[in-house]
């Protein structure tokens, strides 16, 4: 909000010349600040209905100081101007200018955070999903077994590794389809930005495009009397531009947001893989020399697929792929929902957002809500047990925690 910060600062300098129609009516333009501000953080007000009824006060002052000088202007002409101006356009083509620019820059800026902020919300809800009895007990063959064996140094076989937690995480991986349209659409939302107008622009200008219409509405004042419209606009005042070194900032913060997005694309399918690189043994020369689940042999089965349904014939994770949990499921459809509402900012339409807990209920099949998770069934939560009784490195479901709490949402939501 640097960039709206800037331009507020700047409405004294730009307006001021205006005389008393400013310093008499300070709180109007504040106001229309606090009101963008105020949408811009989530508020559920109607943006087009804010910005109408901003140029309807100022045109209903601008016509009264304009009077008090000249004093040949009814008050009944007074509200019929007011009534028509959709039609007499008294303060010129700056309002519906201003109002289609900042529309869609504060509609796509605003849902670009709320889509940061709800992708957020579906990770913490998933971290917060407990491991099946099922997981477990493969965890445990897959990290302890080697040691009752005597074989405390070998690795498990990466093979045998990608078994199991893809068994471990198949309702997580069912993410994927719709983690991937949402970052494909917030990588378009972001694309948005650097179009021009550009939002730097927009903001900078908002000073000057209401100088320009009170200046028109000015030089036009005997035009309407006379119930004339002036073809041709004038345009006045001092031009307002956009800091390089602002408009920069932005480009480079969006940039590298969008980089570090385009990393978390395929972050749910690829999160196996980035378990089994700390846990399992690496390179050809050592698969005949690693812990297959038996012994120190050759993991034989074949790699299952990604997914709940790829998950029937998982020889190390006992599934049930008729019952998907219902948590990751309502998740799922979170993500969906928050795609389409950002294809409708992108295509201009104001959305009510609402925030992702009011969508959809928290409460489901696996959450564990604080204080209250089963003990015989462990629970991936954002911070590890204090349980002195677990300290090993090698326990299973902390090896797992450690590396689902390293999110690399949560390094892009403290960019915003």
């Amino acid at each position: 909000m640097d960039l709206h910060a800037r331009s507020e600062r700047s409405l004294q300098d730009a307006l001021s010349p205006l005389g008393a129609l400013y310093s008499q009516n300070v709180r109007l333009f504040t106001d229309l600040y606090a009101d963008l501000r105020r949408y811009y953080r989530g508020s559920a007000l109607n943006l087009d209905e804010t910005i109408s009824e901003f140029w309807f006060r100022l045109l209903e002052r601008a016509f009264k100081h304009s009077v008090a000088a000249k004093t040949s202007l009814s008050e009944e002409y007074l509200e019929c101007v007011a009534k028509q101006r959709e039609i007499l356009h008294p303060l010129g083509e700056a309002p519906r200018d201003m109002k289609v620019k900042v529309m869609h820059t504060f509609v796509t800026a605003r849902s670009f955070t709320q889509g940061l902020s709800i992708s957020g919300e579906v990770v913490k809800k998933v971290s917060q999903v407990s491991l099946s009895p099922e997981c477990v007990r493969a965890l445990m063959k897959l990290v302890h077994c080697p040691h009752c064996r005597g074989l405390a140094s070998t690795k498990p076989c990466s093979n045998y590794c990608s078994n199991v937690m893809k068994g471990c995480l198949a309702n997580q991986a069912d993410l994927d389809a719709e983690w991937q349209n949402l970052i494909d659409t917030l990588l378009q939302v972001a694309s948005s930005f650097s179009t021009e107008p550009s939002l730097d622009v927009v903001l900078s200008s908002i000073p000057t495009r209401i100088f320009e219409a009170v200046g028109y509405l000015q030089d036009n004042m005997d035009a309407f009397t006379a119930k004339e419209q002036k073809k041709e606009q004038k345009r006045r005042g001092s031009s307002l531009t956009a800091s390089p070194t602002a408009g920069l900032r932005l480009e480079m913060q969006v940039s590298d947001l969008s980089s570090k997005l385009r990393e978390m694309q395929q972050y749910w399918v690829q999160l196996p893989a980035a378990l089994c690189s700390k846990l399992a043994s690496s390179g050809s020369s050592i698969q005949d020399k690693c812990w297959n689940g038996v012994t120190k042999a050759r993991y034989l089965p074949e790699v299952m697929g990604d997914g709940l349904a790829n998950q029937i014939n998982n020889p190390e994770v006992d599934l049930d792929i008729t019952k998907p949990d219902m948590t990751i499921r309502q998740q799922i459809m979170q993500l969906k929902i928050m795609s389409n509402r950002l294809k409708n900012a992108l295509d201009g339409n104001d959305v009510d957002f609402q925030d992702a807990s009011d969508d959809i209920s928290g409460s489901g099949s696996g959450m564990c809500q604080t204080g209250h998770c089963a003990q015989s069934r462990p629970g991936l939560h954002a911070y590890p047990p204090d349980n002195n009784r677990v300290r090993s490195s090698a326990d299973p479901q902390n090896l797992l925690c450690s590396v689902l709490l390293l999110f690399p949402l949560a390094t892009l939501l403290l960019l915003r």
